[in-house]
């Protein structure tokens, strides 16, 4: 079993390289037949898929980390990641403070499953709930 803090690391490394966004880098971090499912049920197959997403939905779109938190099991250590997505929609609109909630489960060195949330899609919906970007 991944114990916590390579866990976290593996976690950590792999976000830092979708940011970049370095998708090939990323997927070292993931088992070849990883599970991702983001916000609405979407399926990914494969951090290139997760750019390809992004780069539809975002102008450009980082992640401020907020922490860690995990939880151990027989055969896995589940990691969470929570914080705050910043950028720009496609339109040219900056955002900030949009939360997110990742988790993932790490075996044997490698994620195995990835599941995204965060608050984009009723932003989208409704622009006026991105407060922080117009109060400035």
């Amino acid at each position: 079993m991944v114990k916590k803090n390579e866990a976290i690391k593996i976690v950590s490394d792999f976000l830092e390289a979708s940011m970049a966004p370095d998708p090939e880098r990323a997927a070292t971090f993931m088992a070849p037949d990883v599970q991702i499912t983001f916000t609405g049920g979407r399926v990914m197959g494969t951090p290139q898929a997760i750019t390809e997403f992004n780069g539809g939905r975002y102008a450009r779109v980082k992640k401020s980390l907020g922490q860690f938190d995990w939880t151990e099991h027989a055969d896995h250590t589940v990691v969470y990641s929570n914080g705050t997505l910043y950028g720009e929609w496609p339109d040219g609109r900056p955002f900030v403070g949009n939360r997110y909630l990742d988790r993932f489960e790490v075996r044997n060195g490698k994620i195995t499953r990835m599941d995204v949330w965060n608050d984009s899609a009723e932003w989208i919906l409704s622009p006026e709930l991105n407060r922080e970007a117009w109060l400035g």
